[in-house]
């Protein structure tokens, strides 16, 4: 027997119910373990000397804040995406209608985190080399609007 239809090809739930919740996951995590690194790697500092340690507690707090916003919304997603296709899988249309409502303010939002880091790196932004992420999260947007 098939399985019913699904609005949500099986690529797009691989990309974004599987692959971006665990990634998310895992930035949550490495916040939580790791916040000064984390916090280090978001721009580069001025004579490439970051500040020493320790983070200032407001800082701390918001570096694993962020992470944890970063994670939840990866977790949103993957649930989501889930009960979509497997209560809406008889319906379409409606399954679609959700699932855009998800993806377009994840969209906006991921080319406004595009614009503030590339801002944020200045004339760094053109070294690939040291910052490969930037120019693989450009391409899968593309990619992904594309499909």
């Amino acid at each position: 027997m098939m399985s019913p239809p699904s609005a949500i090809p099986d690529v797009y739930y691989a990309i974004f119910g599987v692959y971006e919740p665990f990634l998310t996951v895992l930035g949550f995590i490495g916040a939580l373990f790791d916040p000064k690194t984390t916090h280090d790697s978001q721009a580069p500092w001025p004579q490439g000397i970051a500040p020493s340690d320790p983070l200032p507690r407001a800082t701390l707090v918001t570096i694993i804040q962020l992470g944890h916003v970063c994670g939840l919304v990866g977790v949103v997603n993957a649930f989501l995406l889930t009960a979509a296709r497997r209560h809406l899988a008889t319906q379409v249309i409606l399954q679609e209608k959700i699932v855009r409502a998800l993806l377009t303010p994840l969209l906006i939002g991921d080319f406004l985190h595009l614009y503030v880091t590339l801002w944020a790196l200045g004339d760094q932004k053109w070294d690939f080399r040291k910052y490969v992420g930037i120019w693989e999260l450009a391409g899968m947007s593309i990619a992904a609007m594309a499909g």
